[in-house]
């Protein structure tokens, strides 16, 4: 548990509001006695989590088979469906089942629903016991074993386009267009009344609790979250009570839509992030239930997805069967400290309730996101493969998981969190940690994709830590750097500084820095940037740009027997390519005064010819030029003209074509510059000696930044084998950049 975690959300209101008293739910308990295999799910006594967590009674209610699925949703949707059907062909509310599914073949109707799992399993086994077709609209993303689970109820599968919130739009439009009724149990604009009949069907569940409890209270009851209609049936039941019973409310961190929307008091649709709790990956609380939560819920909180799977894990030692919706109700008892239970009136005596919602499935182990050490940061990230999928004979997988778990990590510390994916497959990550206003702002970037692994000697994933080096792909480059900026973030978070404090974790940084573009593209700035970059703790102020060039000779096509027809473009290009040597040589010689050194051309690739027989009719060069401050382009584009136009002067039939194909401009900024300066004094005084300020010959995103006009420096850890058989970094100095960064924004952004 980490302190800078976010923290538990109190309304002290609650505690004396009262619901209005829900209708009788015998007509609901008799209609669900109907169903196949009805029987009341058990009530499990966790004697060791109760002394674990110091009061009298934890009680678990454990829906890991409700009518032969493994979630309790069943009991809502076969309600919503039943009072649907029965209000759409004029039958009273004690009708029988068997007397339904007779009227129903009167005329044909279609049911529709979108789903992140269970509700939508739900729908479709309601619709196969009526004889009704059913289609189930799922977000993109779903795994396979769930869609699997949907169909083998008998239900037609689309998947959306979008999200959860995307794959609801597309149910309703589809809904009504074919003139079918939409079972969903969110609420939005004037779809309210089925909602509220799939909220009255949870009661079933509830009163089961009462009576299996027989006369004891429950002090506490945990509820899991997602777009909150159990949660209204949780609150609705227990704060109607005579003795009402407090309620606390849990979210995945990445999709805490109740949390926040509790934090300021109004509803807004929030991005969410991947979490193996699927079904609380909601965005947008329901509208019918947001009133009645916001006055009755007692406390809110959110847990990681590592939380709730060793919660799952640890329930199913004790013989319970809980997947991480369910074990999530456990993983918020257990995250709350002592301050916490005092102000929701726990201690030895208490009774508490949770609410299991869903029985063990699959999911990928989750890693943890409460670390708060550089190198242990550090090398969670490095375990994560980023290989760009642009580079290597084998493409990497990119930058998606290491995004989602950065997300996830940020979301675990209610840091702002905004994802940027303008190219599907290779999103940017940006934390903000906001001040108070008036201060200036810092930028703290680094890339998150590595090169490939392919070629690393060993396990490229390792993130072996070995005599003060922490080994693996990307260690260096530069996921120590990202990880020291991460926690400098999370510090900053908690010094109540005035000025933002801005993480940007791009992509493609290996590759054409699209990353970086991407952000400064959708409007992010700040007054200053450091790249966290491996410079051996040394600070770089400069560095060069690069243009790349092709050129195309042209020479001309025929049988290799007819030299009398034939001009050979490959060996025109040889003309060129001798001339552009002694270029080269010239530039290397040149006595510039650069800190990067002097400015250099070399050519990268050659392709010509077709067959051995023929003469080639176009060799195709391909020329980098590494640029110095001043250096543009247009300058390096005149610059190539004309040794072209020199050979073309000096060799009879030499043609060409001159065209750039990319560019990236170099990056200076002065040692006196007052940001470089303070940053000069802040690395010395971590260091304990002055620190080294120098010029490098390769390129950074420091350029784009200081091009978009901000003021930039790179600096970052120790560290070796870059792109090599095995990369590292120095440990001892990822804590001394995470630290420096600390203290850069404590001055800076005050």
């Amino acid at each position: 548990m980490t302190d800078s975690r976010r923290p538990v959300y109190f309304n002290p209101g609650a505690k004396s509001w009262k619901a209005p008293q829900t209708a009788s739910s015998d007509l609901l308990v008799k209609f669900h006695e109907q169903l196949p295999d009805y029987h009341p799910t058990r009530l499990a006594s966790l004697e060791e989590v109760a002394k674990e967590i110091g009061v009298r009674n934890v009680f678990l209610k454990d829906e890991s088979s409700r009518f032969g699925l493994p979630s309790f949703k069943i009991l809502g949707a076969s309600w919503g469906t039943f009072r649907a059907l029965t209000k759409e062909f004029g039958l009273p509310l004690d009708t029988d089942l068997a007397t339904l599914k007779q009227t129903l073949t009167s005329r044909p109707i279609f049911l529709y629903a979108a789903t992140d799992g269970n509700h939508g399993r739900a729908v479709a086994r309601m619709g196969g016991i009526l004889g009704v077709p059913v289609e189930i609209h799922v977000p993109v993303g779903m795994d396979a074993p769930t869609i699997d689970f949907i169909r083998a109820e008998g239900a037609t599968v689309v998947v959306s386009s979008g999200n959860y919130d995307s794959a609801i739009d597309e149910a309703q439009t589809t809904a009504q267009s074919a003139e079918g009724i939409l079972i969903q149990d969110y609420a939005f604009g004037d779809y309210e009344e089925i909602p509220r009949w799939i909220v009255d069907g949870y009661q079933t569940m509830l009163r089961e609790v009462d009576t299996q409890l027989d006369d004891v209270h429950a002090d506490l009851v945990v509820a899991p979250v997602g777009v909150g209609s159990f949660a209204h049936a949780v609150v609705s039941h227990y704060k109607s009570k005579e003795t009402p019973s407090a309620v606390l409310t849990v979210e995945p961190d990445t999709a805490a839509c109740l949390w926040k929307s509790l934090k300021r008091q109004e509803v807004k649709p929030e991005e969410t992030n991947p979490t193996i709790m699927a079904g609380l990956n909601c965005g947008t609380v329901s509208s019918i239930s947001w009133p009645l939560l916001r006055d009755g819920v007692d406390a809110s909180t959110t847990v990681s997805d590592y939380e709730a799977h060793k919660a799952s894990v640890y329930l199913k030692s004790l013989g319970v069967s809980s997947g991480p919706c369910g074990a999530a109700s456990l993983a918020a008892l257990r995250r709350l400290n002592a301050s916490d239970k005092e102000r929701l009136g726990i201690d030895g005596k208490s009774v508490i309730i949770l609410l299991s919602t869903e029985g063990a499935r699959d999911y990928e182990t989750p890693l943890d996101v409460s670390v708060d050490d550089a190198v242990t940061l550090a090398q969670t990230l490095v375990q994560i493969n980023s290989a760009n999928p642009t580079l290597g004979s084998i493409p990497g997988p990119g930058e998606t998981a290491v995004a989602q778990y950065i997300a996830a990590w940020l979301e675990h510390r209610d840091i702002e969190t905004h994802w940027i994916e303008p190219v599907k497959g290779r999103p940017s990550i940006v934390g903000v940690a906001r001040g108070s206003g008036g201060g200036k702002s810092l930028m703290f970037n680094g890339h998150i994709d590595t090169v490939t692994t392919v070629g690393y000697e060993g396990d490229p994933l390792s993130g072996k830590v070995e005599n003060g080096k922490l080994y693996g792909r990307g260690a260096a480059d530069m996921k120590g750097g990202v990880a020291a900026a991460l926690i400098a973030l999370a510090n900053a978070k908690m010094l109540g500084l005035r000025g933002d404090v801005v993480f940007a974790g791009v992509a493609d940084g290996e590759a054409a820095s699209i990353g970086t573009e991407q952000v400064l593209q959708a409007g992010w700035r700040a007054d200053a940037a450091i790249v966290s970059e491996p410079t051996d703790l040394h600070i770089v102020h400069a560095h060069k740009g690069f243009v790349w060039l092709e050129v195309d000779i042209h020479g001309l096509a025929s049988h290799g027997s007819r030299a009398d027809l034939g001009i050979d473009a490959i060996s025109k290009a040889g003309y060129f390519l001798a001339e552009l040597d002694r270029h080269a040589q010239r530039l290397q010689q040149s006595t510039v005064d650069s800190e990067v050194g002097p400015p250099s051309i070399h050519a990268s690739t050659i392709k010509g010819g077709e067959e051995a027989s023929s003469y080639p009719a176009l060799c195709t060069v391909v020329l980098e030029r590494r640029t110095l401050p001043g250096e543009t382009r247009e300058t390096v584009e005149e610059e190539i003209r004309t040794l072209l136009e020199k050979v073309a002067k000096d060799v009879t039939g030499f043609r060409y074509d001159l065209r750039v194909t990319f560019d990236r401009s170099p990056f200076s900024v002065s040692v006196q510059d007052h940001f470089v300066s303070a940053v000069g004094d802040i690395v010395g005084e971590s260091l304990g000696k002055p620190p080294i300020f120098r010029g490098e010959p390769y390129w950074t995103d420091c350029a784009l930044l200081s091009d978009a006009g901000i003021t930039s420096l790179l600096w970052g850890p120790k560290g070796g084998g870059l792109h090599a058989k095995e990369e590292w970094v120095d440990i001892k100095s990822v804590g001394q950049v995470s630290k420096a960064l600390t203290n850069i924004a404590s001055v800076f952004c005050k």
